[in-house]
């Protein structure tokens, strides 16, 4: 079964998923972010890394803001089909959220469906870099030409199952893109600002998130 990821055509001048250059770019653009962050990547360094042009980076993407975009719609499309997947025929609604739950906090595996994804560092990325994919002047204009469709349509998703497990709680999208950058901000903590978090762990951040999402919705 080939399975594709989509992206919101306007982040992109050429579809980067249509040719090998394209493909190396993604892939190559993963690599080197994750190496040395977003604020010293360059398309001069990426186009040096992959033996080719900026200008033929430039032919895919118009700036390396939307190419982060691009990145980190990538992800949360493809968590969207890998949660999808994983919660078809579970019919217990609090199941299904146990489920995102420990996706977002378990180990990120490389998945061999595509095979130009590195998504352990793109994992890396989203942990690090993902906010600044919005936190910008331009999030309004960003937008309206739909750039962020893909995480809204996953907090969208989600919180139609808490409104499953408890139809009177008023704040399901807040609560689940509460958690999702919650298990971000934590996973960074522990690494870097460890005073800031008592989840050392994946488990203790798996039971936190877990603890924190069950415990709001069945307030009472």
């Amino acid at each position: 079964m080939i399975v594709q990821v989509k992206i919101q055509e306007r982040c992109f001048i050429k579809d980067p998923d249509t040719s090998e250059l394209g493909q190396n770019i993604i892939a190559n653009s993963i690599s080197l972010i994750d190496e040395i962050g977003f604020e010293a990547f360059t398309f001069k360094k990426l186009a040096k890394r992959i033996e080719s042009t900026e200008a033929s980076v430039y032919r895919y993407f118009e700036n390396k803001h939307n190419l982060l975009i691009y990145l980190v719609s990538w992800y949360w499309n493809w968590l969207d089909y890998r949660l999808t997947f994983a919660m078809q025929n579970i019919e217990s609604a609090e199941r299904r959220l146990e489920i995102f739950v420990e996706h977002i906090t378990h180990p990120v595996k490389v998945d061999p469906t595509f095979s130009h994804i590195d998504e352990v560092a793109l994992h890396r990325i989203v942990i690090s870099e993902s906010s600044k994919a919005y936190l910008t002047k331009e999030v309004d204009s960003d937008n309206e030409e739909g750039y962020f469709i893909s995480f809204q349509s996953l907090v969208h998703e989600l919180s139609k199952v808490i409104l499953e497990v408890n139809s009177d709680y008023k704040f399901p999208s807040a609560l689940i893109s509460t958690i999702i950058e919650s298990a971000h901000f934590q996973r960074f903590f522990s690494t870097h600002l460890c005073s800031l978090t008592e989840s050392d762990s994946d488990l203790s951040l798996e039971l936190f998130l877990k603890h924190l999402l069950f415990s709001t919705i069945k307030e009472k």
